[in-house]
């Protein structure tokens, strides 16, 4: 004789009661439409957020931008600078060696 599919010893409902089921499952149902609600709620903020802060990001990055060719410039400019200052002490070197003003002239033209 073949077995029966499914536990034997499971209970047996006698008397269904419809609306306190219904009643539960309305709870549930409330429940998470306040879960969904509060959730979206919270991912709006999270998309302010994230867009303020990618704002915020976009700014600092053309500031640095801006603040990394200013100091590219001014460093260009203290090379040449210190280019100039080294030229005149050779040539007041130089010039006080002895040698002429149309020699020094001639050789740095």
């Amino acid at each position: 004789m073949s077995r029966t599919k499914g536990s034997k010893n499971r209970p047996k409902i006698t008397h269904t009661d419809y609306a306190t089921q219904i009643a539960e499952k309305q709870e549930t149902i409330a429940s998470l439409a306040t879960e969904i609600t509060s959730i979206t709620a919270n991912i709006d903020t999270w998309k302010a957020d994230l867009k303020e802060k990618k704002t915020t990001l976009k700014k600092a990055e053309k500031e640095v931008a801006s603040l990394e060719a200013k100091k590219a410039k001014a460093d260009a400019k203290a090379a040449e600078e210190a280019k100039k200052t080294e030229v005149e002490a050779v040539l007041k070197k130089l010039l006080a060696s002895g040698m002429s003003a149309c020699f020094l002239q001639d050789l740095f033209a």
